[in-house]
């Protein structure tokens, strides 16, 4: 899981231009500034690109926050 949030982390430094170290596996939509429905579809593109997955709409309406985003990304990685 480690591999994962690390670039979990750089997919919101690409979107976000945040600092990546203030991203964990506890923070929230509230802890990111810019992350609303127009931001998540960009997170979800940098998401997209980094891991080299595609999301459906359920995806991105399961990736509430960190912990979900890690536990879809990882359901995907699976099944490629």
């Amino acid at each position: 899981m480690e591999d994962i949030l690390t670039r979990v982390q750089q997919a919101f430094h690409d979107a976000f231009d945040v600092d990546s170290k203030l991203v964990s596996i506890d923070t929230t939509p509230d802890d990111i500034p810019g992350w609303d429905s127009v931001g998540h579809l960009a997170l979800a593109s940098s998401l997209e690109s980094v891991f080299e997955v595609s999301f459906d709409v359920d995806d991105l309406m399961e990736m509430e926050n960190v912990r979900e985003i890690v536990r879809v990304v990882q359901s995907k990685l699976k099944k490629a």
